[in-house]
């Protein structure tokens, strides 16, 4: 199969890292002097520095070259990137996108977009995987989500193995909200998690929450993300799955998220502003809480997880009042 990776990020080069060993991949890589570096290092020094190149992955920042005759194309862009993207892929080549979260200004998500844009043929490969264990090599399971079964048996065809299981699904909306509202909720849990560690710290066992808070937050997490899910069309199970409870999980308690680490960061005293130049890389969740939050209040719903994380970024609440607000919210049924 001849297949293209669009944007040399780390889960882009990942993925082509992975593909290379079977396929013939071209990976896209937007800036020039970088695709040169990393043309004469045979690695992604910035991303992945660690994770080696192999010889048969060709990089260009042509994008037009890196199109030409691909018959699968893998979208590995921010969200930001995701429009551009689809507006130069233009066809009817199979295209699949890595990123998660909700575009700037519009609020859409990813299929959203396509729909606006007429481009069919598209899908979301997603799941709870940090690019680097995939590009080590180390076992990760993911989904390949589209309304055309053929796109996500591309997606299958072009990267399930020994090392990288691809399921598939016919629920593309809920993958999406999945991968989106996972990372609002991974600031959640690391919040907590700053806060009990600086608590555990002075043995101050009382002033901030343990793993029983976490576990109750996330659990609060995923109802959050169902309910908006289903208000959006998706199906209750796919949240049950890689891409629902799957990725939460992975996000808000592995210590290579970024989103997680946001949280940590605010935790211990620093501003967004601080916690983003430190991260140094892109946190999706930080721009999409305000929108998940104005997507379900159109809907009618409440998603007070997410209105607390939003307080947060914005600087309403301080870390340990918005642990506190939650905790505070009056008793209810569960269901």
């Amino acid at each position: 199969m001849k297949l293209t990776v669009l944007g040399a990020g780390a889960w882009g080069t990942a993925l082509a890292i992975q593909a290379a060993a079977r396929h013939d991949v071209t990976l896209w890589v937007r800036d020039p002097a970088q695709a040169q570096a990393m043309a004469s290092a045979r690695v992604n020094q910035r991303y992945l520095p660690e994770a080696a190149l192999p010889p048969g992955l060709r990089l260009t920042p042509d994008r037009a070259a890196a199109l030409q005759g691909a018959e699968l194309l893998i979208v590995g862009t921010p969200m930001a990137g995701l429009r551009d993207s689809l507006q130069a892929c233009a066809g009817s080549v199979p295209l699949l996108w890595l990123c998660k979260g909700f575009e700037a200004g519009t609020g859409l998500l990813g299929h959203e977009i396509a729909r606006e844009l007429g481009r069919a043929r598209v899908g979301v490969l997603s799941g709870p995987s940090f690019a680097q264990e995939v590009a080590r090599g180390q076992a990760t399971a993911l989904v390949a989500a589209a309304d055309d079964a053929t796109v996500a048996d591309a997606a299958v065809a072009a990267f399930h193995g020994e090392r990288l299981r691809v399921y598939t699904s016919s629920d593309p909306v809920g993958v999406e909200v999945g991968g989106a509202v996972k990372n609002v909720m991974a600031i959640a849990g690391g919040v907590a998690d700053g806060l009990r560690e600086q608590a555990e710290a002075r043995q101050a066992w009382t002033e901030a929450p343990g793993l029983n808070a976490r576990a109750a937050l996330l659990t609060r997490g995923l109802a959050e993300m169902t309910r908006l899910g289903l208000a959006l069309g998706a199906r209750a199970e796919t949240f049950l799955g890689l891409a629902g409870l799957g990725d939460l999980v992975l996000t808000a308690t592995g210590e290579l998220s970024r989103n997680r680490r946001v949280g940590v960061l605010l935790a211990q005293g620093l501003t967004l502003q601080q916690a983003l130049a430190q991260l140094g890389h892109v946190a999706e969740g930080v721009y999409s809480a305000r929108t998940v939050l104005q997507r379900g209040e159109r809907l009618g719903l409440e998603l007070p997880i997410t209105a607390t994380v939003v307080a947060l970024l914005e600087g309403r609440l301080a870390p340990a009042q918005a642990l506190a607000q939650l905790m505070a919210r009056d008793p209810r049924a569960e269901h």
